[in-house]
């Protein structure tokens, strides 16, 4: 089991972080709301972590903080959930607002959240509402950049949004409603997160 790193940042591609620990190049897969917070890149960066071996694979995933990593595992222990919904979750609301909303039974909201369907969001209702209380606070997350070409601002909120699981046509017709002149990219995401989910 690996839980924890601590290195050098080496790269960010929401959403996938480069870590480097002596030497080593560990690849981790990280929820909106971690990499937002990251550190620029060659600077020194804790991360907690979770290790997850499938048949056919072995994926490490990183977080800044302990609340996220417990939701990001309690969230894959409903049925019908794994880590790609579970990252969606923690990229879409902050960890205080998914308990609330689950304490509250607000199945509607969590609809909201690409990949959960309203089956979905009534077993997160029932299974996890004991489960998230006094869970900690973790602001909204917001990528600091996509790999590839250059983007502006408006473009890595684009693909960021794409990958969290936003159909194309939804994500321009966010961009496009909440982006203002100067916004940066993590400006527009969070703004773009809020009116998806209606907060």
């Amino acid at each position: 089991m690996i839980g924890r790193l601590r290195g050098i940042l080496v790269s960010k591609q929401p959403p996938w972080l480069l870590v480097e620990v002596g030497g080593i190049g560990y690849e981790l897969e990280a929820p909106m709301s971690t990499i937002y917070d990251l550190p620029p890149t060659g600077k020194e960066v804790t991360l907690l972590t979770h290790y997850a071996v499938k048949e056919d694979s072995v994926a490490l995933y990183g977080f800044l903080h302990e609340a996220e990593r417990a939701l990001f595992r309690n969230l894959q222990k409903v049925s019908g959930i794994g880590a790609k919904i579970a990252l969606a979750v923690l990229s879409g609301v902050s960890t205080a607002d998914f308990a609330r909303l689950v304490q509250a039974g607000d199945v509607v909201a969590l609809t909201k959240i690409p990949g959960i369907g309203k089956k979905t969001a009534e077993r997160i209702v029932v299974e996890l509402r004991d489960r998230v209380e006094g869970i900690g606070v973790s602001l909204p997350g917001l990528p600091a950049g996509a790999g590839g070409a250059p983007l502006d601002a408006a473009g890595e909120a684009t693909v960021a949004l794409q990958q969290l699981g936003y159909k194309p046509a939804e994500v321009t017709r966010l961009v496009q409603k909440v982006a203002a002149d100067g916004d940066g990219a993590e400006a527009i995401i969070r703004k773009a997160l809020r009116a998806a989910l209606g907060s």
